[in-house]
């Protein structure tokens, strides 16, 4: 009777609940605005993202367009098989290292459009071959999205029926010269435009970027964090898979897969683009041998001064890997997968969804970061 009295005397009940207080108010579990303590050096993080992963990944991207470019003058001067083949190659070491600069759709790549003048798919056929018969377009033209680009040398160097004696034949038939300088001329507009965003990288946006280091809705962080979700949820998770396995649609549209006329390589840029979008959340340079500040070591700053115990870049990676580990027994080719047992890509897009709510919500709470773009797929 004595432990019963005690526990009901009122200096022991405000003992108890102070007690309690104190217990979960030391095992937040989550990040609260009010709770939001936020004293990170961004500037590091800037610096990082800028002179160890965007810039050098742009100069490597720029670089693979110059040795396109000569694959395609060397192929345009002796259409042969062996030199077909090697242009061949080169168009996919190129479209692997746009994987690498595609989510950096900020400064001058923003402001010409980078993306949508790269990697429209599916093209034009109909327009393409409309430009190549009449030589009257306009690639600057909006319009002009589905007409070039990677998708459009796919269409012009590939054959779905792995025929390369009937391409070199297009080639070296009456309109061959129409072709060649087709191939040519939206060969060498990557190029032109790749070299429009490396020299602003490094003549003044650098500076720029580095600089705007605040937490506004402006400020580089805020806008690179929104681009790289964009990119995610947009052209990663739903370009490369959801779309073509019918996702949005009332049926699989296994056309829409990139790179359609070499669909043999339709798996191997996904992967490439996923491993690019987690090196990116990690900090890792371009180069794979330093780990920098990036997306999740802002978040385990964040973890430790507010003591949220969520361990949320663990999460992320984790599941990360998990779309990974469901890719890889993806055939290689995704149009071909979506037609034989459509099931594998949709796991791989709801392994892919499970980042878009970590990232889209729990990290961008975590960070006070607002997002800036338009969702129109109910996510």
């Amino acid at each position: 009777m004595r432990i019963i009295r005690n526990l009901t005397s009122p200096l022991i009940l405000f003992g108890l609940l102070l007690s309690a207080v104190l217990i979960v108010s030391c095992g937040k579990e989550s990040p609260t605005s009010e709770d939001q303590v936020d004293n990170y050096d961004r500037s590091l993080m800037l610096s990082n993202w800028a002179d160890n992963l965007i810039i050098p990944a742009f100069d490597s991207y720029l670089n693979s367009l110059n040795d396109l470019s000569n694959a395609v003058n060397t192929f345009n001067n002796e259409a042969t098989i062996d030199n077909l083949n090697a242009l061949q190659s080169q168009w996919l070491v190129s479209y692997k290292a746009w994987q690498r600069v595609s989510m950096y759709d900020i400064g001058k790549a923003e402001e010409i459009g980078l993306r949508n003048f790269t990697n429209v798919y599916p093209v034009d056929v109909a327009g393409i071959e409309n430009n190549i018969t009449t030589s009257d377009f306009n690639l600057e033209l909006p319009s002009s999205f589905d007409e070039q680009g990677f998708a459009a040398i796919d269409y012009l160097i590939h054959d779905i029926d792995h025929d390369d004696t009937m391409i070199v034949n297009r080639y070296d038939s009456v309109s061959g010269e129409a072709y060649r300088a087709y191939l040519s001329r939206i060969t060498d507009r990557l190029a032109y435009l790749a070299d429009l965003v490396v020299q602003d990288w490094k003549t003044q946006y650098r500076s720029t970027f580095k600089q705007n280091s605040g937490s506004s809705a402006t400020a580089s962080v805020n806008k690179v964090i929104n681009d790289y979700l964009f990119y995610y949820e947009k052209f990663l998770r739903a370009g490369k898979i959801g779309i073509p396995a019918g996702v949005f649609s009332s049926s699989t549209l296994p056309d829409r897969v990139e790179a359609y006329y070499a669909q043999e390589v339709s798996k191997e840029l996904y992967l490439e683009s996923l491993d690019a979008a987690q090196d990116f959340f990690n900090g890792v340079s371009f180069d794979g041998t330093t780990t920098g500040d990036g997306l999740s070591s802002y978040l385990d700053y964040l973890d430790g001064i507010n003591d949220y115990q969520t361990n949320l870049s663990e999460m992320i990676n984790a599941q990360f890997d998990n779309a990974r580990v469901a890719s890889q027994a993806l055939d290689n080719n995704l149009a071909s997968q979506v037609i034989t047992d459509n099931s594998m890509m949709l796991k791989v897009y709801d392994e892919l969804q499970k980042n878009v709510i970590l990232m889209k919500v729990d990290m961008l709470q975590a960070l006070n970061v607002k997002v800036d773009y338009v969702d129109a797929d109910g996510d």
